[in-house]
């Protein structure tokens, strides 16, 4: 990421009048301890502190979804949530989901179904999709396209997405829910 001599400036005073905080967050089941300044979204500390960049920032306002993760299991975008409100939670990134060389079964159904394009999308786009399947809500097809609105793909891929989620959400035992 390019830095100005402005921005760094702008940083320095940022950080003498908010000086950065102190957090421990465990990704993708490493625990990780991080000096952010209290403002800075989950996003930005995956993607500017630990070089986590499968996490895409896409409309930096919560409507497009590219930057989707888990915490504690539940899909929630990034971008809108402070790094230091998720201290102490369970944070899984695409980069997580892997188990070492072997891919997560949705990892594996995009390709096979090709449901991404350009790419930009999919990692949000699989986190999202392991989260609704977490949730258990989802029953048919429709039910898929529904709850898997809030992620865009400028590419269309949605039918081959679709296809993807719904082999690995019938092949998968159904998700206990307390």
């Amino acid at each position: 990421m390019y830095r100005s001599a402005e921005n760094e400036i702008v940083e320095e005073v940022e950080n003498q009048v908010h000086p950065p905080t102190s957090i421990t967050l465990k990704i993708n089941g490493t625990e990780t301890r991080l000096h952010v300044a209290p403002w800075t979204s989950l996003l930005d500390a995956l993607r500017e502190y630990l070089d986590l960049t499968g996490t895409k920032k896409g409309c930096d306002h919560g409507q497009c979804g590219a930057c989707t993760v888990l915490v504690n299991g539940k899909r929630i975008n990034s971008c809108l949530t402070l790094a230091v409100m998720k201290e102490g939670t369970d944070i899984t990134t695409i980069e997580g989901l892997a188990q070492g060389e072997a891919l997560h079964p949705l990892q594996k159904a995009f390709i096979e179904h090709d449901a991404f394009q350009c790419g930009y999308c999919t990692p949000g786009q699989i986190c999202s999709a392991v989260g609704l399947m977490n949730e258990g809500k989802a029953k048919t097809r429709d039910d898929v396209r529904e709850l898997m609105s809030g992620n865009i793909c400028r590419c269309g891929a949605y039918t081959n997405i679709v296809d993807a989620i719904e082999e690995v959400m019938h092949t998968q035992p159904a998700p206990c829910h307390e």
